[in-house]
């Protein structure tokens, strides 16, 4: 086994005892990228300084400082800001903007020590969930090249199951970190909103959006969540560890069977209850649970999220910074820097969140929308007093072949069990659970948990039960 395919925690004690070096790491992530990045696209830029970072790293380490992820190379998604480093959102809009500040997260895994590997491909402005959107071209799944690896971190979560990082970061919306992970094999944690800043990273639509990490094993997520997490002053969103009551056990799962019943791969059913026996046999009980307003999420979602996107999106006018094409008029240099820099899925959203929000549709659309949402978040709330977590499949499928969806709403349909998080702020967690056989590959599934608001360590505890990781 090469050292690049250590889990974290393996490779932290490694460094620790001094039997390899963050050069070592470093090195042997290079070499993974050098064999597998031109096919999988995984790396938009990988940066030319990794061996300097890693033997900066060394010195610390050299020095007495011993943070588990001192010397660790982790992958960063292209919506998260590095100072002095490009930062595109994979869209053309953004091409040639260089950030000008460290993103809270850059900056605590900075004072850490980790090695920065590169920013990786993602779809553009991180709308999509099948990674298929970005302007640099598709990311392939390392399991089955012919697939995607989930959307819209994809770029990060084949960095990492192929090997070309042991972590990485993402951001989620409705479920662009938990998707990818069950589509790649990985753990994904999508935290409370507003558990980890999100300061220096870009929003696509901010009432929902975090920024969520991707680990080998359940224990690699944490480490790194642990060491992003907390209270910024520069996020007014952000809260405090202690912010939410402390929950009690119950050791009690609870499944929304009728949201299950229908439309999940037969192959995604059968790992699910295999991995619900494995949480009976460590001692949880499985209940059923009730969710009227589930099947509402995806409706909910996408009237929120464009209503968001569009205002959020709207500072990219051709004027200030990236894109800047001249017409004949203000107006024309403004539509036609827009029309060429933004891809098909990020005008088709900003089309329909235009309308959400106008003056005759604002309340049949957006207001309705808004007033679901607090049902459905009372409703996830209410479940939570009485079980630790609620499970389903991560995604109702395993990972789709490239252009298999070419419908958008089918690729939105994807986020029927994820999106729910985000709308009700809720942290989750994707855990692999096995795979599945298509056209004689394997190919891996997740289970999602989603636990009460401020309990990520619920959603690690259950994690751990199941086991799953790619060793």
């Amino acid at each position: 086994m090469g050292i690049s395919e250590l889990s974290i925690t393996e490779a932290s004690k490694k460094l620790q005892a001094g039997e390899i070096t963050a050069v070592d790491l470093a090195r042997a992530c290079l070499e993974e990228i050098k064999k597998k990045n031109k096919s999988l696209n995984a790396y938009l830029e990988v940066f030319n300084d990794v061996l300097e970072q890693a033997r900066v790293a060394d010195e610390r380490r050299a020095k007495g400082e011993s943070h588990p992820l001192l010397g660790i190379p982790l992958a960063i998604k292209d919506n998260i800001l590095i100072e002095g480093r490009h930062a595109s959102a994979a869209s053309k809009i953004l091409e040639g903007y260089v950030a000008s500040y460290d993103a809270t997260v850059i900056k605590k895994l900075k004072e850490a020590g980790a090695v920065f590997m590169g920013r990786t491909n993602m779809d553009e402005f991180a709308m999509g969930g099948s990674n298929e959107n970005s302007a640099f071209g598709p990311v392939k799944n390392p399991h089955d090249e012919s697939r995607v690896p989930g959307g819209s971190s994809g770029g990060s979560a084949a960095a990492v199951a192929s090997h070309m990082a042991l972590g990485a970061l993402g951001t989620e919306t409705g479920g662009s970190v938990r998707e990818p992970a069950s589509f790649c094999g990985l753990v994904g944690v999508k935290p409370t909103y507003g558990g980890i800043s999100r300061s220096g990273i870009m929003a696509m639509a901010a009432s929902l959006n975090q920024c969520g990490v991707f680990g080998k094993t359940v224990e690699d997520a944490e480490l790194i969540y642990e060491t992003i997490r907390g209270k910024d002053p520069l996020d007014s969103q952000s809260i405090d560890p202690g912010f939410y009551p402390e929950p009690q056990v119950k050791k009690k799962i609870g499944v929304p069977r009728a949201l299950i019943a229908q439309g999940v791969d037969a192959g995604v059913l059968e790992r699910f209850e295999q991995a619900l026996s494995t949480l009976r046999g460590s001692g949880y009980e499985v209940v059923d649970v009730e969710l009227p307003s589930a099947p509402l999420t995806l409706p909910i979602y996408y009237v929120i999220v464009p209503a968001e996107v569009s205002t959020d999106l709207a500072r990219f006018d051709g004027v200030r910074y990236g894109l800047s094409h001249k017409g004949a008029s203000q107006w024309e240099d403004y539509a036609i820097s827009r029309a060429e820099g933004f891809g098909p899925e990020v005008r088709r959203r900003i089309m329909l969140g235009t309308y959400v929000l106008s003056s005759g549709y604002y309340d049949a659309y957006y207001g309705k929308a808004i007033a679901a949402r607090e049902l459905l978040t009372r409703e996830v709330s209410k479940v939570l007093e009485t079980v630790d977590a609620i499970a389903t499949p991560t995604a109702p499928s395993p990972a789709p072949k490239l252009g298999e969806k070419s419908d958008p709403l089918s690729v939105y349909l994807l986020d029927i069990f994820t999106a729910t998080a985000n709308l009700t702020l809720h942290p989750a967690i994707s855990v692999p659970m096995g795979t599945v056989e298509r056209e004689g590959k394997h190919l891996p599934v997740g289970i999602q948990f989603t636990a009460a608001h401020g309990d990520e360590e619920a959603l690690f505890n259950i994690g751990k039960q199941i086991g799953g990781n790619m060793h």
